[in-house]
């Protein structure tokens, strides 16, 4: 993974990890249940944007070189890896 991308991810985690203690808090504390679910789909937002960064860091490194490779069990490897986790995220 491209240092720019790694670095872009690790500071959303640090923030979603952030985000998540504060809505423990918010349930601890009995705060409005659609003020936690805001939040909550706050941090799902927030994950889904580090879903992409990642995906896209290994699309333009792993899959780009597999498929620029010479060997077709490789690239049929990488590319039935992407297509396994799109299948789970359907789900």
């Amino acid at each position: 993974m491209e240092n720019e991308i790694k670095l872009s991810a690790i500071h959303r985690l640090r923030s979603v990890a952030g985000h998540v203690n504060s809505v423990e808090r918010m349930v601890a504390d009995d705060k409005y249940c659609v003020d936690v679910i805001k939040q909550i789909q706050a941090v799902q937002a927030a994950l889904t944007k580090v879903s992409e960064l990642v995906l896209s860091g290994h699309l333009h490194a792993c899959v780009t070189t597999a498929i620029r490779g010479d060997d077709a069990s490789e690239r049929e490897r990488v590319l039935n890896e992407i297509m396994d986790v799109y299948k789970l995220a359907g789900k």
